[in-house]
């Protein structure tokens, strides 16, 4: 587990060092996205990734690596979107912003702690592509609870869903990571 903690922060500081960089080129232009949109953002990712798994080839350069940090980076997005309304405002100072991505990541953490406690690992006995799936299938979980005006019966609402999309996304980069090495 500790060999997983360290690949994990690792992942997640290039995640932080790409977003928060972003964050000093554009400002928080993000704000003005729903969570909606934000889920389709993710779902483009995803689907994106699954097409050149399914086809075995690319036409643009964009890494599939380059796809899984935009799918964690977009989904902290959504949890921070959660989280705030509209009296805080469409441009955040960056602190504030950098703050919140730390939270939003600690959290998410956590969850992969406990879950990958649970699981013993499971997931790095698993396929990228089975990988690839699971996002997709909570992408579409998070968009019928949205159609559903996020009402659920028995089912674990959003946030749980988003964490989980940006835990497959780490472990996919993690993987990744072992295979270039």
């Amino acid at each position: 587990m500790e060999k997983t903690l360290e690949q994990y922060d690792k992942a997640v500081d290039k995640c932080r060092d790409l977003f928060l960089k972003k964050n000093k080129d554009y400002g928080t232009a993000w704000r003005v996205l729903r969570a909606s949109s934000l889920t389709d953002q993710i779902f483009i990712k995803a689907n994106r990734i699954r097409s050149i798994e399914e086809k075995g080839a690319q036409k643009i350069a964009d890494s599939i690596e380059g796809e899984y940090v935009g799918i964690i980076n977009y989904g902290a997005m959504a949890l921070i979107q959660l989280r705030l309304n509209e009296k805080d405002g469409l441009e955040l100072p960056y602190e504030k912003v950098e703050k919140l991505y730390k939270e939003e990541m600690e959290k998410t953490k956590e969850l992969m702690t406990a879950k990958n406690h649970d699981y013993g690992e499971a997931w790095r006995d698993m396929r990228m592509s089975s990988l690839t799936d699971l996002i997709l299938m909570k992408i579409l979980r998070i968009k019928q609870i949205e159609d559903n005006e996020g009402k659920t019966l028995v089912s674990e609402g959003v946030e749980g869903n988003y964490r989980d999309i940006m835990n497959y996304a780490i472990f996919a980069l993690i993987k990744i990571n072992e295979t270039a090495s």
